[in-house]
């Protein structure tokens, strides 16, 4: 088991850290890195170069961290009991975990790299299917409120632990605690990469997102 953790969060580190939003740019002829607000993500992709490379980078991201969670999916068997099913969701988390680490501390960039929204998005999918989607749907409205796509971040990473809380509670979905504790890692780790995009909110400062002509 500790091997296979081992294993799937290196692979996932190594995946993680393939940044496309610097990618994307320098196909474009622009180092993403100096532009806009200097982050390496799919958010300052769409405000420096318009709609297309930025929904690019974040179906690429995305992709990532389903990828990183997956593979244990597709290269493990599992048993049917229920330490089984716990020690397959323990290595597809690890293999998400290292995704993620490597998107946000990529080895290519200097250990710099995005906020890690949309790989997280791609690699609960996977682990959390139905409390992602309601997630996603909170971004959505949020979003088109506010037009704050931090603000609509920090609300989807919020809503993962509580969706894991009230969905058993009003259907018949069931979580267990590994599955809840993982969701709350989750949102304080959101939070926290978000953290600088907080302190611009509280103080006013913080960029909304403007349609383009």
């Amino acid at each position: 088991m500790f091997a296979a953790i081992g294993i799937f969060a290196l692979l996932g580190y190594l995946i993680g850290s393939v940044n496309f939003a610097v990618l994307v740019a320098k196909k474009h002829g622009v180092d993403i890195l100096k532009e806009g607000s200097g982050n390496p993500g799919a958010t300052n992709v769409k405000r420096v170069l318009g709609k297309g490379p930025g929904n690019l980078v974040f179906a690429l991201d995305a992709l990532k961290g389903f990828v990183g969670a997956g593979l244990p999916h597709l290269l493990l068997r599992v048993g049917e009991t229920p330490a089984a099913s716990d020690i397959h969701f323990t290595i597809c988390v690890a293999g998400f975990v290292g995704t993620l680490l490597g998107h946000c501390f990529s080895c290519f960039l200097k250990f710099k790299g995005g906020k890690g929204v949309a790989s997280t998005i791609g690699g609960l999918l996977v682990l959390l299917p139905v409390p992602i989607l309601i997630g996603a749907a909170i971004w959505g409205i949020v979003f088109v409120l506010s037009r704050f796509v931090s603000l609509a971040s920090i609300a989807l990473g919020v809503s993962l632990p509580l969706s894991c809380w009230l969905l058993p509670l009003f259907t018949s979905l069931t979580f267990g605690q590994p599955e809840f504790w993982f969701a709350a890692a989750i949102a304080a780790f959101n939070v926290w990469t978000h953290r600088s995009n907080i302190g611009r909110l509280l103080a006013g400062t913080e960029n909304r997102f403007v349609k383009q002509a």
